[in-house]
């Protein structure tokens, strides 16, 4: 179960990053440009893929370890 929870993290981090983005919100400063921390966008979406790799990674480690041994039995 930890090695889900450790594969689970870049998920959580990734849409906390979307969070922290919707929360802190744009403003536009006194000589008119836009102020936003679009980092987080992109960040956000590559977390989520790694997070989803290393899910799916995971998943057929633990299916394929489970395989191997109800075959050698």
């Amino acid at each position: 179960m930890k090695k889900y929870i450790f594969a689970l993290m870049p998920i959580i981090l990734g849409v906390l990053s979307f969070l922290i983005f919707m929360v802190k919100g744009s403003n536009v400063a006194p000589d008119g440009t836009l102020e936003e921390p679009f980092f987080l966008i992109p960040i956000g979406f590559l977390l989520l893929f790694i997070g989803f790799i290393c899910v799916v990674g995971v998943a057929l480690k633990s299916l394929l370890k489970r395989h191997n041994t109800l075959n050698n039995r």
